[in-house]
């Protein structure tokens, strides 16, 4: 049997392709923000705060916080977003067949910044081109 993806699978691709389109967006804002976080605690020692004693968003020691703490909310989403990122991926190598290495290389979406949106855009333009080589289904007689 050819690799490649079957007929029966096309449907689950294209629903896992929008699924991992908008994942990909999503961790790639938040790892960007994840980034910024890091300078702001490590860099300076501060954390970003909302709604404390400083006003609506302030930077913050983390000792001295009273109000929600969004570097941690910021750590928990785009962690959340990219295991749903990672999940889509794994899902479109199983079914498209594609290699293990591009696998991983579409996984480091996630952590690398800004590589998740050059992603968004080549990713469903692979899955499309896998997709045009796909026959169709034969009919089955009622």
């Amino acid at each position: 049997m050819p690799l490649g993806p079957r007929p029966s699978d096309v449907p689950r691709i294209r629903r896992t392709l929008s699924v991992y389109k908008v994942s990909s967006y999503i961790t790639g804002f938040f790892l960007i923000a994840l980034v910024v976080m890091m300078i702001t605690r490590y860099g300076f020692g501060v954390d970003i705060e909302m709604n404390g004693a400083e006003g609506f968003l302030a930077l913050t020691p983390k000792e001295a916080m009273t109000g929600i703490n969004l570097s941690t909310i910021i750590l928990m989403v785009h962690g959340w977003f990219y295991v749903l990122y990672v999940a889509c991926d794994f899902v479109l190598w199983r079914l498209l067949r594609f290699s293990f290495g591009r696998f991983l290389f579409i996984a480091l979406g996630g952590v690398i910044p800004f590589l998740s949106f050059y992603f968004e855009r080549s990713v469903p333009r692979f899955v499309e081109d896998r997709l045009a080589t796909v026959p169709e289904p034969a009919e089955v007689p009622a």
